[in-house]
């Protein structure tokens, strides 16, 4: 907790909507009455790195400036809530043992790493699935401590998720579970993950959509027509799709004013809504 002999001003490159919004909070260069004994720059995307130098050198002149955040490798201790996410959000455990050649978690975070589990409903865990048995249970006792709805947004990997998964969801009031379609091998593990959550009455075509998916798009030498191929295949499925686009470490990407009219189309709920609901009615 701050107080008053150790004031310490977190800086974030952008805001998003987990980042805290409290007195000491900041989203730019300093302002003319600013002071604190310490300075945290908090950097969540790895191309917002180059921001955070320069917001370094211009914080420096107030107090001593650390940088840290999941972008950089100093972002590997235990998980301290209200911070540097808001409220609500909690992490229990770090890394994953997938090598996916656009993910830079495990290099970062290596394999799994369980946490202390702290209290939130809002899981944003890099594979939680991938924990021990005991852990996952631990969590899932934790969340239906929660007076809020259950998301979990870092996602659950469908290759692992099993029955006694299902049945732990199945006692939560969940707002959005979320899954992946990364890569082609996540095809069959979706397809597998959608007829158990079918089956548990978690997809079903006249209920809210908890069910969700990322899917990757716009990666060197993906398509149009690949992608919406992969978007309208995970809707068949009964997940409501949501497109993310590919970047790599700097921010680069394909994202031409073409791919980012259609990125924004599949990302937009309303329109997204509309295809699940058309899709529907065919089956």
């Amino acid at each position: 907790m701050q107080n008053n002999k150790n004031i310490i001003i977190r800086v974030f490159p952008r805001k998003t909507n987990a980042t805290p919004n409290d007195e000491n909070v900041r989203f730019g260069n300093p302002g003319l009455f600013d002071q604190a004994d310490e300075i945290h720059i908090s950097v969540t995307f790895s191309w917002d790195l180059q921001k955070a130098e320069k917001l370094a050198e211009q914080w420096n002149m107030i107090a001593p400036v650390k940088i840290g955040g999941p972008a950089t490798n100093n972002c590997k201790g235990e998980f301290t809530p209200g911070i540097y996410l808001k409220n609500g959000y909690t992490i229990t455990s770090r890394g994953c043992p997938n090598k996916c050649w656009f993910c830079n978690v495990p290099k970062k975070f290596g394999n799994i790493t369980e946490l202390k589990i702290k209290d939130g409903w809002n899981i944003l865990d890099d594979n939680l699935l991938a924990c021990s048995e005991q852990h996952i249970r631990n969590v899932f006792k934790m969340l239906k401590k929660q007076k809020h709805p259950i998301e979990f947004t870092g996602g659950l990997e469908a290759k692992k998720l099993q029955q006694w998964h299902i049945d732990l969801l199945l006692q939560l009031k969940l707002k959005g579970i979320f899954f992946a379609y990364d890569t082609p091998d996540d095809f069959e593990h979706l397809i597998n993950a959608s007829e158990m959550l079918k089956k548990a009455g978690m997809i079903h075509k006249n209920k809210k959509h908890i069910a969700r998916c990322f899917v990757l798009i716009g990666y060197p030498k993906d398509s149009f027509e690949e992608a919406e191929k992969r978007l309208k295949t995970v809707i068949n499925l009964g997940f409501f799709p949501m497109a993310m686009f590919y970047q790599d470490n700097l921010g680069k990407n394909i994202k031409t004013k073409e791919w980012g009219r259609f990125q924004r189309e599949w990302a937009n709920p309303v329109i997204v809504g509309y295809k699940m609901k058309e899709a529907n009615t065919r089956l």
